[in-house]
């Protein structure tokens, strides 16, 4: 079986050059890996992966230049799009934005989405310690729903200082996801743009295992039933990526929608050795029938890309 995978990085050379010159060599802990589109196959040749749809990981193109921001985007989608124009069975991209510059970020969306045939947008979890959901984002969620876009949400550092010895993405970032989708619901993002079909990373964070707590926070904060904001939180997409372990799976099985569950490896910032340890784990769950897992393999991400179907 093919596998689709939504969870996998793209480096383009220009881009890990530009990251470099500004002396960012290991964003979210992790050191910038080699990539290439050889290595990638290989990589999705061994663990059955039929198409990878690629994302930029933190920190995106926003350093504080909105100008160099939104050129810096402008190249990777160029390069993204030129990627899958030359395999198309075997990649899909998510368009990256120059966030928070609204205006760069919605020009950029709109350009990737109607002209560079890009499979959805990826945002940051936060950008600037502004997260997802912000009022002000408002102008882009609104251009993304009229395109009943998918956006990928990957986290980023936290806006506080790192646990000494504690990498951002051991702990922080799925925190950081967490925090993003929790806010996206207090903001009644998904009544709002119902026409969004989010993705949240890493299983979602820790929204599987304190869903109920979240929603207990939010029905204070807003007044809104528990039910209704239970329901929102389980109507996000959640991918595998690093989250296949049999603690992380069975509480994300129980709390997503089983049609809401797709396959990812966070591959190449989760190196080799960690592919094959969490994508063993998933593949050696108990609880999983066949029908199950070819849901998550596969179909389940095929009416996100009708396209790949």
């Amino acid at each position: 079986m093919s596998r689709i995978d939504v969870h996998q990085h793209l480096l383009p050379p220009v881009y890990t050059r530009w990251l470099r010159s500004k002396g960012i060599d290991a964003p979210g802990g992790r050191q910038l890996p080699q990539w290439s589109p050889q290595h990638a196959i290989a990589l999705m040749d061994t663990y059955a992966i039929g198409t990878a749809t690629l994302s930029l990981s933190t920190p995106g193109t926003w350093l504080g230049d909105g100008a160099e921001a939104a050129e810096m985007a402008r190249q990777v989608n160029e390069f993204g799009a030129e990627l899958v124009k030359d395999r198309p069975d075997r990649f899909g991209y998510f368009a990256t934005v120059p966030l928070p510059d609204l205006d760069a970020a919605v020009h950029a969306a709109t350009h990737a989405l109607d002209e560079l045939a890009a499979d959805g947008v990826v945002l940051l979890a936060n950008t600037d310690g502004i997260y997802l959901g912000h009022p002000g984002h408002d102008p882009l969620l609104a251009e993304l729903d009229r395109r009943a876009a998918v956006v990928f949400v990957h986290p980023s550092e936290l806006p506080a200082p790192p646990v000494p010895g504690l990498p951002p993405f051991a702990a922080d970032f799925l925190l950081d996801t967490t925090r993003a989708a929790a806010n996206l619901v207090l903001h009644g993002i998904p009544r709002r743009y119902p026409n969004l079909k989010i993705i949240l990373s890493h299983a979602g964070g820790f929204l599987p295992y304190a869903a109920h707590r979240i929603t207990a926070a939010l029905v204070a904060e807003t007044g809104r039933g528990y039910e209704e904001i239970l329901e929102d939180l389980r109507g996000f997409w959640f991918d595998t990526a690093l989250s296949g372990s049999p603690t992380a799976l069975p509480s994300l099985l129980a709390f997503a929608r089983a049609e809401r569950v797709l396959f990812g490896t966070d591959w190449p910032f989760a190196p080799e050795l960690a592919v094959a340890h969490f994508t063993g784990e998933y593949d050696r769950y108990p609880a999983l029938d066949a029908a199950g897992r070819h849901a998550i393999d596969r179909g389940n991400a095929l009416p996100l890309f009708p396209r790949l179907s």
